[in-house]
């Protein structure tokens, strides 16, 4: 599928995986908006890319509603959604939930994409044509040592993901699961730095090839399913 002109909004994009992910689709002739908390960092990272700064929390159903007018109103519409924005947990074993970071998590992570995923559907199956790609992680394929609340948030986005395969399939929306394992970006660090890269380990860059890849199939097939990882982190 050639991706020149197709309107697309990614959440969390000014820093990662998403920056990363626009980049690379604005290179395909792609019209990109982006979205994020950050104001300042936001503008300044849509102007370098040269995509549309949307400024928005997901978990804000105003907010939400306010991206999909801005893509209609200054875009033209929406093709592709990429639910990416999402934040990390601190490790803790099941007998030191703190509920009140799970509830903070899930409403991100999960709440917020759901919230996202169901205004792009309700578009997609009018135009009878979409797709949306979930950021899940590799931690949603096999649970870890202190990883309930992060691990169960990125479990209940695969399970959105497939589910929503089911719902909408029969409209010819597309919508792919994406399992990074570790890539070393500003997610989850404190200073709110990107990380630096190491030689043995993903980089933004092939998490944002391998998604592009995959929309690039052309419509008749998708991919339901990707998980990418590191050759040899060790």
């Amino acid at each position: 599928m050639d991706l020149s002109n197709k309107k697309v909004l990614i959440t969390g994009g000014s820093s990662g995986l998403g920056k990363a992910m626009a980049k690379m689709l604005i290179e395909e002739g792609a019209k990109v908006a982006i979205t994020g908390r950050d104001e300042e960092k936001l503008n300044e990272v849509a102007k370098s890319l040269g995509a549309r700064a949307i400024h928005a929390d997901v978990t804000n159903e105003s907010d939400v509603k306010n991206c999909f007018d801005i893509m209609q109103n200054d875009l033209g519409g929406l093709d592709i959604l990429i639910n990416n924005a999402g934040i990390g947990s601190n490790l803790k074993p099941v007998d030191e939930i703190d509920l009140d970071e799970m509830r903070r998590v899930f409403e991100v992570n999960v709440f917020g994409l759901a919230l996202m995923g169901k205004t792009a559907a309700q578009i997609f199956k009018k135009q009878m044509s979409g797709d949306i790609v979930n950021i899940a992680s590799t931690s949603a394929l096999k649970g870890y040592e202190g990883g309930s609340v992060y691990s169960a948030s990125k479990f209940a986005v695969r399970g959105l993901s497939q589910n929503w395969q089911a719902d909408l399939r029969k409209y010819n929306v597309r919508v792919f699961n994406v399992n990074p394992s570790y890539v070393p970006t500003a997610f989850n660090n404190p200073t709110r730095e990107e990380r630096e890269e190491k030689d043995n380990l993903l980089t933004s860059k092939e998490i944002a090839h391998a998604v592009v890849s995959s929309l690039k199939m052309d419509r008749r097939g998708y991919v339901p399913e990707l998980t990418v990882h590191a050759t040899n982190p060790f």
